[in-house]
């Protein structure tokens, strides 16, 4: 039992971190101004963050290449996206994209 003592402290120590970045939004808006710079940079720093995801779950598995299906299917999905389909045939379309490929043969 001594064990679960550190990864007690440590949940309860992420769940007040998370509570108070959640609680500094609400309590600091309008008290700080940021600079239009700034404001691009974050901008620009969500997306850089959101393309690393994409990147990374469509390319990696397991710490290697996931093969040619997957970014494949990411791909078609993303341009049914970019083409305003709805969310339903994006998801639908990646998923088909990638099994027909993975059906044949290409990893």
């Amino acid at each position: 039992m001594s064990g679960t003592a550190p990864v007690l402290a440590a949940v309860l120590a992420l769940a007040a971190g998370t509570y108070a970045f959640r609680l500094a939004g609400p309590l600091l808006h309008g008290r700080i101004e940021l600079s239009p710079r700034v404001r691009t940079l974050l901008s620009a720093g969500a997306v850089v963050l959101l393309v690393a995801l994409l990147a990374t779950g469509a390319l990696t598995e397991s710490h290697a290449f996931a093969g040619w299906a997957r970014p494949a299917g990411v791909l078609a999905g993303g341009v049914l996206a970019w083409r305003r389909a709805p969310f339903a045939v994006v998801v639908l379309g990646a998923a088909v994209t990638t099994a027909g490929l993975r059906m044949a043969g290409v990893g």
